[in-house]
């Protein structure tokens, strides 16, 4: 079957077939049953999968800290994506003025102030605070599922500005680290490719901000610090990135002083799978209607 990558088209059948709903907001869609069904079970494969791994199960929030963006230093490096959240502080005459720039069709955000948390944009963020001090021998793995945000508007469907990710998270020597981002990075690409879908890997860099931000991506690229998993879904010639794997080295340890059991300064590494973009991709490759999948497909997510 030879599939067609139009993008409006793709967009306006997912529509009539219910698999995602129009909110109004650029990447800001609802999710039928049916998508939420097969999301779920991909992120329940991925699960068995790792169900060896042993990792500790955390969950946190759709918010945190503003402090922990600010030390982690994001808004330096990635402003265009940031979503704050504002709130009203103001008295009765405050509120009846917004009141009444509300029911004029008059802007009324100036009368909002700034609140203590941010949207957040990696779900890995809020692990590392948790862990300051020593870890136990052998490091720590920890995963979790976490509504993630970023500022990118687009009608593009695979582009989200707030999506779901199943992340993990590795901490410990650095070599232990890396041997296990390189194993997870191979078995993403054998996780895919059973489902049907042509997946490859590449290295890839972050979309740091500005002309500093392009030294930070090549120096990031140099290092092969960042892989992505790669599926065409709205192009062949630029496929979509469905799992990425970002090695850290010490950037987050040393800002929360995260050692290991010897007392040498620990690593870290993370993966995450975006499992709207994964969701799409399989009804890209097998069709609006699960009941008709490939038979060995349907097998590994709904067993």
């Amino acid at each position: 079957m030879k599939i067609s990558y139009d993008t409006e088209t793709f967009y306006a059948d997912l529509v009539k077939h219910g698999l995602i709903i129009p909110t109004g907001v650029k990447g800001g869609y609802g999710r039928g049953a049916v998508f939420e069904d097969i999301l779920r079970r991909f992120d329940n494969l991925v699960g068995r999968i790792a169900e060896p791994d042993g990792a500790e199960e955390l969950m946190f929030p759709p918010i945190l800290p503003r402090s922990l963006l600010d030390e982690v230093a994001y808004m330096n490096s990635f402003p265009q994506l940031a979503g704050s959240v504002h709130s009203f502080f103001g008295n009765e005459a405050k509120a009846r003025e917004l009141s009444t720039r509300v029911n004029g069709g008059e802007r009324w955000e100036d009368l909002l102030d700034i609140t203590e948390v941010m949207l957040t944009p990696a779900a890995c963020y809020p692990v590392y605070p948790t862990f300051s001090g020593l870890l136990p021998t052998g490091g720590r793995l920890v995963t979790l599922l976490s509504w993630v945000y970023r500022h990118e508007p687009s009608d593009e469907p695979t582009r989200l500005q707030s999506f779901r990710v199943r992340e993990f998270v590795r901490m410990g020597r650095p070599d232990d680290v890396v041997a296990w981002r390189d194993a997870w990075l191979q078995r993403g690409l054998e996780l895919l490719g059973a489902l049907g879908l042509p997946a490859q890997s590449d290295v890839a860099a972050d979309p740091f901000f500005g002309r500093v931000g392009k030294m930070m991506a090549a120096n990031q690229l140099d290092q092969r610090l960042k892989f992505e998993i790669l599926v065409p879904v709205i192009s062949q010639d630029k496929p979509t990135a469905l799992c990425s794997f970002n090695w850290h080295q010490e950037y987050f340890t040393s800002k929360f002083r995260i050692r290991n059991a010897d007392e040498s300064v620990a690593h870290t590494a993370c993966l995450g799978f975006g499992l709207e973009r994964v969701t799409l991709a399989l009804i890209k490759a097998h069709g609006f209607d699960p009941k008709t999948w490939p038979a060995h497909v349907k097998a590994q997510l709904w067993p």
